[in-house]
């Protein structure tokens, strides 16, 4: 009777705890100020392997329009994501960003169509892709070169999990 108890207890308790852990696992912090903001993981499959980013998904015309505005640093693995629906070509600029950034246009299949690496911040110039594409990435300048990735790579955007962190 105790050895059976004992085995019961143990799992009731080890089946508590790991609910107690799932419940209590977030996602990653939202940036300062874009708190509120939907936020999602991002794969990108290069020759050399998987590279991940947390994403902050800019999901409405007033989140595209403002994007990485004012931000003054972005975290290695720190992303934003600008979603379009239906595919068309975009054009993107660094209006009040103060951190040069790489831009990935996303066609549909999911690859990477174009890159803008190293975008001016502050530039008013507009940077585009041809093609038309499913969204924009902005990583941070220089991550698409430290990190392999290139034209034709596979993105994946895990909008399955997306997640809005609360204010």
């Amino acid at each position: 009777m105790t050895a059976r108890c004992g085995r019961r207890c143990a799992l009731v308790l080890a089946l508590t705890l790991l609910l107690e852990c799932t419940a209590h696992a977030q996602a990653p912090p939202a940036l300062a100020g874009f708190e509120g903001w939907p936020r999602t993981a991002v794969e990108i499959r290069t020759r050399d392997g998987r590279q991940w980013f947390n994403a902050t998904v800019a999901d409405t015309p007033e989140r595209q329009e403002r994007g990485l505005m004012f931000v003054r640093a972005l975290p290695a693995d720190e992303s934003m994501w600008f979603p379009q629906a239906p595919p068309h070509v975009m054009t993107m600029w660094m209006k009040n960003t103060y951190i040069p950034l790489d831009m990935l246009f996303v066609d549909a299949r999911g690859r990477i169509a174009c890159i803008r690496a190293n975008a001016t911040p502050r530039s008013l110039a507009t940077l585009s892709c041809p093609r038309a594409v499913s969204g924009v990435l902005e990583i941070g300048g220089g991550e698409a070169q430290a990190r392999g990735i290139g034209v034709g790579d596979r993105v994946s955007i895990a909008m399955a999990q997306l997640s809005h962190q609360s204010t």
